[in-house]
């Protein structure tokens, strides 16, 4: 199986450009595989945490805690992947009205509006880890910090995403027709 970057050094026009989906191509490998491993994690402490409960009559004091962290790492890391593919909610009823041209101008203009809200979000949460990194977990010694990490990833990750898209270096989700007219 050919690696994900080499696909797309074929739309890089440049080094830099190449490097850069290089980058975010690994990027997006070692986000996909720490989903996984958060997914499997909270998969066993919850399945770890029902055994103990109902089999051995007792608790794990930090299962819901990491159980939660777990799920919001595994939810914000998997939200670049799915601004890279358009996998979200919109209406779109009006821009299908607009000639193909246009709409494709829109939706460059689009990425880089939200690759300004998610750089905007980036130093948003860059101040909440800051803020935030002295207060521990209630059950764990470790900082509640770990929460705005993975919000903090999630906008870096996302806005490289979005401005691929701006600069047409990935492709931008499909066109409105061969969606029907809403996106879900």
């Amino acid at each position: 199986m050919t690696p994900a970057w080499h696909r797309l050094e074929a739309y890089a026009s440049s080094p830099f450009k190449r490097h850069f989906l290089h980058g975010l191509a690994l990027l997006d490998r070692a986000s996909y595989y720490t989903i996984l491993i958060a997914m499997a994690l909270m998969t066993l402490l919850v399945s770890a945490q029902v055994f103990a409960r109902y089999v051995l009559g007792t608790s794990i004091d930090s299962a819901d805690e990491l159980s939660r962290l777990f799920f919001v790492w595994a939810i914000f890391l998997a939200i670049p992947h799915g601004i890279k593919v358009g996998i979200h909610v919109g209406i779109d009823a009006l821009v299908g009205l607009l000639p193909q041209a246009l709409q494709e101008r829109l939706a460059r203009l689009m990425a880089l509006v939200a690759a300004v809200l998610m750089a905007a979000l980036c130093w948003i949460s860059l101040g909440a880890v800051v803020d935030k990194w002295q207060q521990l977990m209630p059950t764990l010694p470790v900082t509640a910090a770990v929460f705005y990490i993975a919000v903090l990833i999630c906008a870096g990750h996302g806005c490289l995403h979005l401005i691929a898209q701006a600069c047409r270096l990935e492709p931008l989700p499909s066109a409105p027709e061969s969606r029907g007219g809403a996106t879900s």
